[in-house]
């Protein structure tokens, strides 16, 4: 068998590769990546695009992954906490404005004087006067707080139950082993601890300039005057002055709230013998969990109150603990709850109107859409 003769195209493809790596200065490789060879011309390259797909470049679909992305569980309980916050508040207005003008002493000196007062000098839409800022302040405080608990609880409750099936973490400290499976800590009291510090360090700036608006508003007459001026004063530090305290006061409450809503809500539902509750129960039992969270936390918010004023007038406490023995000195342990039946009348009728809506509002945004699905 006489063997092949190379063509005259194979040559000159030899020689054209010759040409090339004679022309490089780093290597053969680098110079055929910045000089392509010529092929030969019984040689081709034929690109065919794949079965089913468009050659042409296509944008990604944008309206897709929001739809996608807004269609989450996660989105749609956030919304829902937004929307109870919001319907909370309109309903709660009146309530807030005639409370608010009895504390400071304007007016008359009981409710139903007060609201004829009122309606009678700025008319029906008085009764929501200064409702704006505190629309500003609860949408986001409560969208925030309510999505973060139903988050952390869900992956808390996830975590113990993957942990329970396998081995959960160890610790070893020499010859001595630690079972980190945390099976004694409740999903929903870290879900709530969790809820208040996040909303706390999320929407303080909106807390500290209703403060301002509502004390001072010859200094702070409009919302963007007030956040011009905090600003001036001191920086970004001034939108969280005071959040030492609100924290100290907020954790107990927030963990004690949304612990003793879920544990209520489930005892009920097991003596009852129900898989759900409807919404005056759940009205009932939200209004009983802001109660008992309140109780159980306002000797804090006393001496939360106490720093903020001792910081206006000039005689701060050094501490929380400074300020709790300064109140127990003058006034007893019965000062630790002054105050304490105003702030429940108005914890429990906002507690229990929140989860009503709340619950509501999941059921529709939440619950429907993972049915159908």
């Amino acid at each position: 068998m006489s063997p092949k003769i190379p063509s005259h195209s194979h040559f000159q493809f030899q020689e054209q590769h010759k040409k090339v790596k004679k022309q490089g200065v780093f290597g053969d490789m680098y110079s055929m990546m910045l000089l392509p060879l010529p092929l030969p011309k019984d040689v081709s390259i034929i690109m065919e695009p794949e079965k089913g797909k468009d050659s042409a470049f296509q944008l990604p679909n944008l309206a897709h992954a929001f739809r996608e992305f807004v269609g989450t569980r996660e989105v749609g309980e956030f919304v829902s906490g937004a929307l109870a916050g919001a319907m909370t508040k309109a309903v709660l207005a009146p309530l807030e404005t005639i409370r608010t003008r009895m504390v400071v002493g304007v007016g008359s000196k009981n409710i139903s004087g007060s609201f004829v007062q009122v309606i009678e000098e700025q008319g029906w839409q008085g009764l929501w006067a200064g409702n704006t800022i505190n629309m500003l302040r609860i949408i986001p405080t409560q969208a925030i707080e309510l999505g973060t608990f139903e988050c952390v609880k869900r992956s808390m409750t996830s975590l113990q139950d993957k942990w329970k099936q396998e081995q959960s973490p160890k610790l070893q400290l020499g010859s001595i082993n630690f079972n980190l499976s945390f099976s004694w800590i409740s999903p929903v009291a870290v879900a709530g601890a969790a809820a208040g510090i996040a909303s706390t360090l999320c929407c303080h700036p909106l807390e500290v300039l209703k403060d301002r608006l509502t004390v001072s508003p010859e200094a702070y007459p409009n919302l963007s005057i007030a956040v011009r001026n905090i600003y001036k004063d001191g920086g970004i530090g001034a939108f969280y002055a005071g959040i030492s305290p609100t924290l100290i006061g907020m954790l107990p409450y927030s963990t004690c709230y949304y612990f003793m809503y879920d544990t209520i809500k489930k005892s009920y539902c097991q003596t009852k013998n129900k898989k759900s509750l409807n919404r005056p129960e759940m009205l009932v039992i939200g209004a009983l969990a802001g109660f008992t969270a309140s109780t159980i936390s306002f000797p804090l918010e006393v001496a939360r109150k106490r720093l903020m004023v001792g910081a206006l007038q000039g005689k701060c406490p050094p501490n929380m603990a400074a300020a709790l023995s300064e109140v127990i000195r003058e006034e007893g342990l019965k000062g630790l709850y002054r105050g304490w039946a105003a702030s429940c009348l108005k914890v429990m009728p906002s507690s229990g109107i929140t989860w009503m809506f709340y619950e509501a509002w999941k059921d529709i945004l939440v619950v429907q859409k993972c049915q159908s699905v």
